[in-house]
C-alpha cells in the first residue's frame, strides 16, 4: 500500500540542554530556524506552522544523583514534549522537534508510540545517531540522561520517564533501527546485545554501503507504518558537522547522508521527525545548521540525483 506524504508539518522547538552536561544545544531550535528550515519545508509545497519553543526548566548545572544528572528537568522537559507532540500527530500534523539534547526523543517517540498504538499502526524508527543511547545508571560514566533515551524506551529507567507514553516499555526489539554507531561504553555494548537491537554501524556502512544499508532498516515498511526518524546531527561526520557537543570521526559523509534522506523520504511514510544535538556554540558560521536544513529538506522529497523531486501533493 502506497502511503500519502505529509501536507502539514509544525515545527516545536525544544531548547534546553538538561539532558546534557555542557551546554548549547539550548541553541539549536533558534540556528535552525536562521538557516532557513520553515522556507525550506515550505518550497517542497509543505504547509508549516511554527509553534514557537516550548517553555520549561533551566539547566541547573548540577552533578548527577543516584546515576542521574538533572532527572526532574528532563522529565519536565519530556512531559512538554510527549504532549506537544501528540497533539500535532492528532491534528494530522507531522512534527518536527527542533532540539535541544537527545534525551528529548524519550517523549517525542512515547508519544509517537502512543499515537501509534490508539490507531493500531505499526511504528518504525530509525535512530540516526554516532551513540546507541542505551546507558543506564549502572553503565554510565557521566549520568547524562542524553545518553539513556533508548534504554528508557526500551523500559530500563526511571520510572517516570519509562512509563511517560501510557506502556512500558514504549518501544521493543523491532521497532527500531539504529544506523551509524560508532561510538558505544563497554557495558553498553553488551546490553544492546542482550536487547537484541538491529544495529547497523559505521563497520556495516563500510561494508555494504548506505544503500544496502537502508534497504535493511527500511524492510517492511509499507503504507500502514508510522516512520519516525530520530536525527542526532553527531551522526554526521564531524568534518562537515562540526556543531554537536560529542564529535566522533568517522561517520557518514555528505553524499552518504543524503542518500539515506532520499530512501527514507522515497517510502512515502516518514511521519514525525526529531532534529537534536545540534550545538551552535560549536559551530563554524551555522555552517552545521545549514547542512541539518539541507537534509530534513531531503527528507520531504529533495533530491541531488538527475530524476524529478518527490513533491508534496
Amino acid at each position: 500500500m502506497a502511503a500519502r506524504p505529509p501536507t502539514a508539518v509544525a515545527l516545536l522547538g525544544a531548547p534546553t540542554d538538561v539532558g546534557a552536561a555542557d551546554r548549547g544545544a539550548s541553541m539549536g531550535p533558534e540556528a535552525m530556524r536562521v538557516a532557513g528550515l520553515q522556507a525550506a519545508l515550505e518550497s517542497r509545497g509543505l504547509a508549516v506552522l511554527d509553534r514557537g519553543n516550548l517553555a520549561g526548566p533551566g539547566n541547573p548545572g548540577r552533578p548527577p544523583v543516584d546515576g542521574y544528572r538533572h532527572l526532574e528537568e528532563v522529565l519536565a522537559w519530556n512531559r512538554l514534549v510527549h504532549d506537544a507532540v501528540l497533539a500535532e500527530l492528532e491534528h494530522a500534523r507531522l512534527p518536527i522537534l527542533l532540539g535541544g539534547d537527545h534525551s528529548l526523543a524519550i517523549g517525542s517517540i512515547a508519544a509517537v508510540a502512543r499515537h501509534c498504538r490508539q490507531r493500531q499502526r505499526r511504528l518504525r524508527v530509525l535512530w540516526l545517531d554516532a551513540h546507541a543511547d542505551f546507558n543506564t545508571p549502572e553503565l554510565s560514566p557521566s549520568g547524562n540522561l542524553h545518553g539513556m533515551p533508548v534504554a528508557c524506551l526500551f523500559g530500563f529507567g526511571p520510572a517516570p520517564l519509562v512509563s511517560l507514553g501510557g506502556t512500558v516499555p514504549a518501544l521493543a526489539a523491532g521497532d527500531i533501527r539504529q544506523i551509524g554507531i560508532r561510538s558505544v561504553d563497554p557495558g553498553e555494548k553488551r546490553f544492546v546485545h542482550a536487547q537484541r537491537l538491529e544495529v547497523y554501524d559505521m563497520r556495516y556502512i563500510d561494508e555494504h554501503g548506505m544503500r544496502a544499508t537502508l534497504e535493511h532498516a527500511l524492510a517492511g515498511v509499507d503504507g500502514d507504518t508510522h516512520l519516525h526518524v530520530s536525527f542526532d546531527v553527531d551522526f554526521l561526520d564531524p568534518e562537515i558537522a562540526p556543531g554537536v557537543l560529542t564529535t566522533v570521526p568517522g561517520g557518514p559523509t555528505y553524499r552518504e547522508a543524503q542518500l539515506c534522506m532520499e530512501m527514507i523520504a522515497d517510502t512515502g511514510c516518514l511521519a514525525s521527525l526529531d532534529v537534536l544535538e545540534l550545538n551552535p556554540a560549536r559551530d563554524v558560521r551555522n555552517r552545521t545548521a545549514a547542512l541539518a536544513v539541507d537534509l530534513v529538506e531531503s527528507l520531504f522529497g529533495k533530491s541531488t540525483l538527475m530524476r524529478a523531486d518527490r513533491a508534496a501533493p
